[in-house]
């Protein structure tokens, strides 16, 4: 069964089931009508978008958090991707948060990208929800000015894979991001610093 806390359909279907029922009710024993009998499925409407509105599930989280890294690169802001990333932050080429940020604000220093189109292939949360792995590719449109436009190529497909943890005040956090394919090819971490841009 959905989780009617993640879309609003579960609540809506219901409200129609409920409305459907009012009205045979109403159609059959029209001495026992009353006003509440029409308003409960609005309230079972209400309570759908109210909901899905008010309720932020892991999984909206985790795409939050990848949308703000992808935006956060498109819009060569570091200071944002450092708030998303873990204190004990590790991956196959940075060992610390640090290092991994002190190459963000080299790379996005000067122009880099123009646009940012993500894609979620998966995303996955382990039991006891604390911890989750998202793989999703990001097709980036270089910009002009920018070193990789014009030595090797205006578009660039690349898949990634992040492992998330949940941290303090119930937020995730990156603690690993991989480079699983660069252009369809099988990449790393190591690839894009060997390649000097």
């Amino acid at each position: 069964m959905s989780d009617i806390f993640e879309q609003p359909w579960t609540l809506l279907i219901a409200a129609i089931a409920v409305l459907l029922a009012a009205l045979i009710f109403r159609s059959i024993l029209p001495e026992k009508r009353h006003w509440w009998q029409l308003a409960l499925p609005a309230f079972l409407i209400a309570a759908a978008f109210g909901l899905d509105f008010l309720v932020q599930t892991d999984l909206e989280k985790i795409n939050t958090v990848i949308n703000t890294m992808v935006e956060a690169v498109e819009e060569e802001d570091p200071d944002a991707i450092e708030t998303i990333i873990s204190d004990n932050y590790r991956d196959s080429y940075h060992n610390t948060k640090e290092i991994l940020m002190y190459y963000c604000r080299v790379k996005l220093s000067e122009p880099l990208v123009e646009k940012n189109i993500k894609r979620v292939l998966a995303i996955e949360i382990s039991p006891p929800k604390t911890a989750a792995t998202a793989i999703f590719t990001v097709r980036t449109v270089f910009d002009k000015q920018s070193y990789v436009y014009q030595n090797f190529k205006r578009i660039m497909l690349t898949k990634i894979k992040l492992d998330l943890r949940k941290g303090p005040g119930n937020n995730w956090l990156v603690s690993r991001a991989e480079i699983l394919e660069i252009g369809g090819q099988a990449a790393k971490w190591r690839d894009i610093k060997q390649t000097s841009w």
